[in-house]
């Protein structure tokens, strides 16, 4: 769609010029969005940029811009007249549910309808804009210094043509959704991003994405409070997790439980003369009080699961058997199953999982049940993999 005259991409710095961009934004139907943002050193990503388009127009904004208010774009992204269109839109949603405390809705992600559409897994922006708009993009603005002023050409440039090239994606890939009568399956995939679960960063549930080793009781119940402190530390002090201490000795030190600054020195992955600070003190007492926790209160962990007899031969039928459903039906496999999925199924016919409910199950749990019990085999045809009923 070609940028209209009367309102041509241009840098917004003001919170007036914010407010009558939003305005003629609102008064469409959909609107692109796209943000720039620096993270290496923080916690809370740091938004340097949003740029924005409707089908007439597009809009980028300094959002360090000096005295800027970024109430009207909130406003905007929160109007449910107006679909917010994104792709991979994870970090945009967090960066706006750290700064303003809400989720864009309604909302569409195009990478999630690219995968529904059989366009690969988790496809890049530039590949997908080049296969469906034969547009090449200049990358060589992505990972450049947003936050220094003034904002180069190249980059305003890059800027406006990730959400202008945005559109004609969105409009080609609704249209291809709306005709394969598969509009349904993006909303079914979008629930895990426009949850608030998915954005909170608590405290108390920062165990989660270090919990690999840990079984036993007593090193969980330290873990818990040890991965907590170090999200505090972290959030407080806006640094990456890793600059408080990274995961391998989070969990080294939940399995050591060290209550000593001795002991704590006594542990490979902590810096030489650390266990003196401050922040080891705090941290030996999240391990104390960790020590100390009831084991009732803690969280239930799933034993892990054991394969009965035959069930590795099983699950890699059915890894043959998705491959062959996405294929056929031009959708990526692990919008139907993930691995997991599978070595449910091969467990139990009633395995709680995606794959056996809704559209999945109609595209390929049915086919796997019927596998598994022998109803459905699979063979070579002309080269290709063929499912045969029995």
């Amino acid at each position: 769609m070609p940028q209209s005259s009367a309102h041509p991409a241009v840098i917004i710095t003001t919170t007036p010029d914010l407010e009558a961009a939003c305005a003629r934004l609102a008064a469409h139907a959909f609107v692109t969005v796209d943000t720039e943002f620096l993270r290496e050193t923080t916690f809370w990503p740091k938004l340097c940029v949003v740029q924005v388009a409707s089908p007439e127009e597009a809009v980028v904004i300094d959002a360090l811009a000096e005295g800027l208010d970024l109430t009207p774009l909130f406003e905007l992204l929160r109007n449910e007249k107006v679909l917010k269109v994104f792709h991979a839109a994870r970090q945009d949603i967090e960066i706006v549910w750290h700064l303003a405390g809400f989720i864009p809705a309604p909302l569409f992600d195009t990478q999630v309808a690219a995968m529904v559409l059989g366009y690969g897994d988790s496809i890049a922006y530039d590949q997908l804009v080049q296969r469906i708009t034969n547009a090449h993009i200049d990358k060589s603005s992505r990972f450049t210094d947003w936050s220094k002023r003034p904002l180069t050409q190249a980059q305003i440039n890059y800027a406006v043509s990730d959400v202008t090239h945005l559109r004609d994606v969105y409009l080609k890939l609704a249209a291809s959704l709306e005709k394969r009568k598969r509009t349904h399956w993006v909303g079914d995939e979008m629930s895990i991003l426009t949850s608030p679960d998915t954005y909170r960063q608590a405290p108390e549930d920062a165990w989660r994405r270090v919990s690999g080793r840990v079984r036993k009781p007593r090193d969980l119940a330290v873990l818990i409070e040890v991965a907590a402190w170090r999200e505090r530390e972290a959030q407080s002090k806006n640094v990456p997790r890793s600059r408080v201490l990274k995961d391998d000795a989070i969990t080294e030190v939940a399995l050591q439980a060290p209550d000593t600054p001795e002991k704590l020195a006594g542990i490979r992955m902590i810096p030489k003369g650390w266990e003196r600070s401050r922040p080891a003190l705090d941290l030996i007492e999240a391990v104390k009080v960790g020590l100390a926790r009831d084991p009732a209160t803690l969280p239930h962990q799933a034993p892990p699961r054991i394969a009965s007899n035959g069930a590795g031969a099983t699950v890699e039928l059915l890894k043959v058997l998705l491959k062959m459903v996405a294929e056929s039906q031009g959708v990526a496999a692990k919008v139907i199953a993930t691995t997991d999925d599978l070595d449910m199924i091969a467990d139990s016919d009633t395995a709680d999982v995606p794959a056996l409910h809704g559209w999945r199950r109609e595209l390929f749990g049915e086919k796997a049940l019927a596998l598994k019990h022998g109803k459905l085999a699979l063979a070579i045809e002309r080269g290709r993999v063929a499912a045969i009923s029995r």
